[in-house]
């Protein structure tokens, strides 16, 4: 994830106002104050009254955000032409820590509009985001573009080793003048015109990107006439289905919606071949069926502008552009990474892949060969099959409560000494989403966590974190984060029964949230997630391993209505399961991830236009021999949208940062699992410090020595420990 440029982008969040492109800058002068009404009496232009500077979501209207926007960006224009045209001679005190106070309410509001834009998105907030993109594009590059104001940071960059600064003030100095040179503000005045016209449309694009992706999701969405089709899915699934049918007129009907993902939930269960085909079909073909809301040409012209702003910062491609900034540094790094790991997984694959067809040829009257839309109907018959449960046998000891406040909060007292007490007397912006306040041991208060568990039409796909405030010595406030999840809503008054998966993810959001509530920086700019985007999912990689670990589960996974322990044979055999189908899981992302390097690493003349989109994506998954048909990458081209938008030539991340995890991992088993004195070593060395150091000292202050990539192949079955 991308740390704050000039004003303080929070950590996590994926800013779709920023239209996913968190990198961009753009045009010149721009006009603010257009002759418009205003709207009147707008809550995000006063200080919040409420505990944190929670926004006030019962106040908020998705119409006040434009003119927010617009006088914000007026607001931080008069702050930085003050720093820039000031006539005193630049000091780090008059100059960049000027800029790290300006910006605030900028800041402030982006962070929200980000937040409801992904999370509870409208017509309107969709209109406000394509039209102030290009503005806020337009915005960045009239600061990072000033050339008086990179003069004065130039100025304290070349005399840094003489300022007497300490080591955060120091690092800032140096983010400040890399982050200016990364965008344009030593190209010639004409080269600077380009790269305006250049962020400007990038802007415009991610904008159209994400609503064309969204749209296209529930425009794909499988409606289901007869129940019978529906065999194999819980009873509270189908009527999940059915309310889904309701919620667009089709009484009668049933409706499967879509996940973001290339595989869908449902595959696991269906019965029916021809409907799962259907549904597999739906998924796959999302973006690029030439309808409305097809994004292959808005991929091919990204990916183009892209490079071609890459070449005019002096980089061979975008992928090195971007990975010069990461833990990796170099594009070889990631190329060899995944070229080493690629075959592993494929061979794994394989071999997974005949198990499934042998079980297809034992049990089916007339055997069929193994597709797509099979894998994981099989491969759950085969895992039940080998272990002994399904899917339907955990859930009953996984209810989200208890999840919650027995498993997550527990963790984090066993490990911190914090506590959680939920607030109802906060406003939100959904019925479903709830609050909780975070204290220390000694109850001094920490900060605020939303939490929106739930999937609906409004809201994006997939999990994440995101921040209303993030914490700064500097500033003073302290941290409001939220953790996002699409599980489905039960039906009336029943239970919210987890997957194990659900589960994880649970523990991994909740990963990212301490990450933010324990920021202790100085500067906005290194406060929580603001870590290079291959390190800043470490720490929630590493708190996933809570979830299973036996003083955790023993005192959470119970069954909702009993009470009781998971059983232990029962228990044991999800453990035994936890390696079955990882070469799936590890292709199907590698797969994603060699796309995102493809279309990254390619240069300008080699890349295609609209039409050739698909024939690329086919062509570089041959050529890094991921082209399997059973194992589809995780994201295709057209709904890619980690490679679109904040991940861009950074999908390799998850697995860079699960090498550091699983060396984590052994390091917590090796000093004695869940105690308080490994969790306080955690947090003051990796959790507390944000950027303010460079990632991998992080690291090695964390274990005292360079991780290794065994522990993670290991733990994924790829090969076997000794």
């Amino acid at each position: 994830m991308n740390a704050r440029i000039v004003f303080a982008l929070a950590g996590v969040a994926v800013l779709a106002l920023v239209a996913c492109e968190a990198d961009a800058p753009d045009e010149e002068e721009i006009e603010v104050a257009e002759e418009r009404e205003p709207v009147s009496d707008n809550p995000l232009l006063k200080e919040s009254t409420l505990p944190y500077g929670a926004p006030p979501f019962d106040e908020i209207e998705h119409e006040h955000f434009r003119e927010a926007l617009e006088k914000g960006m007026a607001a931080h224009k008069a702050e930085i032409e003050q720093i820039s045209g000031n006539e005193e001679r630049p000091t780090f005190e008059n100059t960049v820590v000027a800029m790290e106070r300006s910006g605030e309410l900028l800041a402030y509001v982006q962070r929200i509009f980000g937040a409801l834009a992904g999370a509870d998105t409208s017509d309107t907030l969709e209109e406000t985001q394509a039209e102030m993109a290009p503005k806020l594009s337009a915005h960045r590059d009239a600061i990072q573009l000033d050339r008086d104001l990179f003069g004065r940071i130039d100025y304290l960059y070349q005399q840094r080793d003489e300022l007497d600064l300490d080591d955060e003030s120091k690092r800032l100095l140096e983010r400040y003048h890399t982050d200016f040179v990364r965008a344009g503000a030593a190209l010639s005045d004409e080269e600077q015109d380009r790269l305006r016209e250049i962020n400007s449309r990038l802007a415009e694009l991610g904008a159209e990107f994400s609503r064309k992706v969204r749209a296209e999701v529930n425009d794909s969405a499988v409606v289901v006439e007869d129940r019978d089709k529906l065999a194999g899915l819980s009873d509270s699934e189908i009527e999940s289905a059915a309310d889904s049918a309701a919620d667009r007129d089709l009484e009668g009907k049933y409706v499967i919606t879509l996940q973001n993902t290339s595989g869908q939930p449902p595959l696991s269960h269906l019965e029916n071949r021809e409907l799962r085909e259907r549904l597999h079909r739906a998924s796959l073909d999302r973006g690029s069926r030439g309808n409305d809301y097809d994004t292959t040409g808005v991929v091919a012209e990204t990916i183009k502008l892209r490079t071609e702003r890459a070449n005019m910062l002096g980089y061979d491609n975008h992928a090195e552009y971007i990975i010069a900034e990461q833990t990796a540094g170099e594009v070889s790094a990631v190329n060899d990474m995944l070229n080493d790991l690629g075959p592993v997984g494929m061979r794994n694959a394989r071999q997974e892949a005949e198990d499934l067809q042998n079980l297809i040829d034992e049990t089916e009257d007339e055997p069929f060969e193994l597709a797509s839309w099979d894998w994981a109907f099989y491969s759950e018959k085969l895992r039940q099959d080998r272990y002994d449960f399904s899917e339907s046998d955990i859930r009953p000891y996984f209810e989200l409560d208890n999840v919650l406040e027995n498993g997550v909060f527990h963790s984090a007292e066993q490990l911190f000494g914090i506590t959680f007490e939920e607030r109802t007397d906060l406003p939100v912006y959904h019925e479903t989403v709830r609050v909780w306040e975070v204290f220390e041991e000694d109850g001094t208060p920490l900060g605020l966590m939303y939490g929106d568990f739930y999937n609906r039409g409004t809201k994006r796909g997939g999990a994440w974190m995101n921040s209303y405030r993030i914490q700064s010595e500097l500033i003073g406030d302290d941290p409001v984060v939220a953790i996002h999840l699409n599980v489905d809503r039960p039906s009336g008054a029943d239970p919210t029964l987890l997957t194990w998966d659900e589960n994880t993810t649970l523990f991994h959001e909740f990963g990212h949230a301490i990450h933010g509530l324990f920021s202790d920086v100085t500067y906005p700019r290194f406060a929580g997630t603001s870590v290079p985007r291959d390190f800043v999912e470490y720490p929630s990689q590493v708190y996933e391993m809570w979830a299973a670990e036996p003083e955790v589960l023993e005192n959470y996974a119970l069954h909702y209505e009993t009470g009781e322990r998971i059983p232990e044979d029962l228990l044991e055999r999800v453990k035994q399961a936890e390696k079955f189908n990882e070469g799936f899981r590890t292709t199907e992302y590698l797969a994603a991830s060699f796309l995102d390097q493809a279309w990254h690493q390619t240069d300008l003349d080699d890349l295609p236009d609209a039409d050739g989109v698909m024939d690329f994506e086919a062509e570089a998954l041959a050529a890094a021999e991921m082209d399997f048909d059973p194992v589809p990458p995780r994201y295709r081209t057209p709904y890619f949208n980690h490679m679109m938008g904040g991940y861009s030539a950074g999908y390799y991340s998850y697995i860079w940062s699960e090498v550091l995890d699983a060396d984590s991992v052994e390091w917590f088993h090796e000093q004695g699992g869940m105690t308080r004195e490994n969790g306080d070593h955690f947090r003051d060395t990796i959790l507390s410090t944000g950027g303010s150091m460079d990632a991998m000292e992080l690291y090695r202050k964390f274990a005292g020595r360079e991780p290794g990539v065994e522990a993670l192949l290991e733990r994924r079955g790829l090969i076997d420990g000794d």
